[in-house]
């Protein structure tokens, strides 16, 4: 008796070896509680890579800022930056699983994609005009300035847009709306890309431009352009650029979630920056480091882009966006605001972190 229980000692300490030795190093330390700045929300199980679209502008600073602070990893999440060429091809890939979320603008092709019932979702603010600050508007030539005055006087100009049946030609087209006119009543030119239009006011070819900043600041620094009427008075409830949920997003709520409470984060921590002056520097090193404008300097002289703190959008610039659309049979289905927008990911962020003061 005395040898067998020598023996099945020597086999339960054998057993005991093998299962906690060799599965020790398989089984993943499970966090049961969430970082300092969202206590409640424990991060995923596992680090899960999300594929952002975007062009690394000052108006991704809620995916940049958080990819350098750390509120992503914290929340078990790794950023992919994705490059596209168009805003149709980040759609597209939008629709297909093949990325997360997407950084971009309206479009029509946004809004027909959803219209073959596939869950794409417009879910937070990624850019809309400050008063008296506006980031994206029409800027004319600067040796026209004392003739171009109001805005019955752009009639018949050479205007350019990086596209149209986008948002570019929509907020052109409000501004000519307010001098009882529409994009027929000038010579729409379409320049694809920020830079050439610079050049194109530098050499006369065209007298008017819908830019967005830094080309804003740089065509001002260098006499080119001058910024004319601030977009409030034509414009005032535009939502400029949108942060988009793709099918891989909506149908991963866990992931999906997580994501927008580190977004709405990185949102407040610019607003301190850019609105409170609460660590502007350590935003500016920053931006330098993950964003298109590389030189500090530019940051104060740029009209600063607004972010929500509380991450919601304009709704009632999404909704003027899609009647204009439906105006000129752009779209394939009668796409109501409902179906465009989910602010349930925005919700959920604001339980967590609680309203921006």
């Amino acid at each position: 008796m005395k040898k067998t229980g020598v023996i099945l000692s020597a086999v339960f300490l054998a057993l005991t070896l093998v299962l906690g030795g060799c599965g020790q190093p398989q089984t993943a330390r499970v966090a049961t509680k969430g970082p300092a700045w969202a206590p409640s929300l424990v991060p995923l199980q596992q680090e899960t890579i999300v594929k952002v679209g975007m062009k690394q502008v000052v108006s991704d600073a809620g995916v940049l800022v958080g990819m350098a602070k750390g509120y992503y990893k914290d929340l078990g999440i790794k950023i992919e930056p994705v490059q596209f060429n168009t805003g149709q091809e980040m759609i597209n890939a939008l629709a297909a699983g093949q990325l997360d979320v997407g950084a971009t603008v309206t479009a029509s092709g946004l809004f027909n994609a959803m219209s073959r019932d596939i869950p794409v979702k417009i879910v937070a603010d990624k850019g809309v005009n400050v008063p008296g600050k506006g980031y994206y508007r029409l800027v004319i030539r600067k040796d026209l300035v004392g003739q171009i005055n109001d805005f019955a006087d752009l009639r018949g100009r050479k205007i350019a847009v990086v596209g149209t049946a986008s948002l570019d030609e929509i907020a052109l087209d409000r501004v000519l709306n307010k001098g009882g006119m529409t994009t027929k009543d000038v010579d729409l030119q379409v320049i694809r890309s920020f830079p050439d239009m610079l050049v194109s006011l530098g050499n006369k070819s065209i007298d008017a431009a819908m830019l967005i900043e830094p080309f804003i600041a740089v065509g001002v620094a260098k006499g080119l352009a001058d910024p004319w009427k601030d977009p409030s008075s034509y414009d005032p409830d535009a939502q400029t650029a949108l942060l988009v949920f793709g099918t891989s997003m909506t149908t991963r709520p866990d992931v999906a979630n997580r994501f927008m409470t580190a977004y709405v984060k990185s949102l407040r921590d610019y607003n301190d920056a850019f609105f409170k002056d609460k660590g502007k520097k350590e935003l500016i090193d920053i931006l330098c480091k993950y964003s298109v404008v590389k030189d500090p300097v530019m940051y104060e002289k740029m009209f600063p882009v607004g972010l929500n703190p509380d991450g919601y959008l304009r709704l009632k610039g999404i909704e003027m966006d899609l009647a204009w659309y439906k105006q000129r049979n752009l779209l394939k289905a009668d796409i109501k605001l409902p179906d465009a927008v989910d602010n349930n990911y925005v919700d959920f962020a604001l339980n967590v972190l609680g309203k921006y003061k």
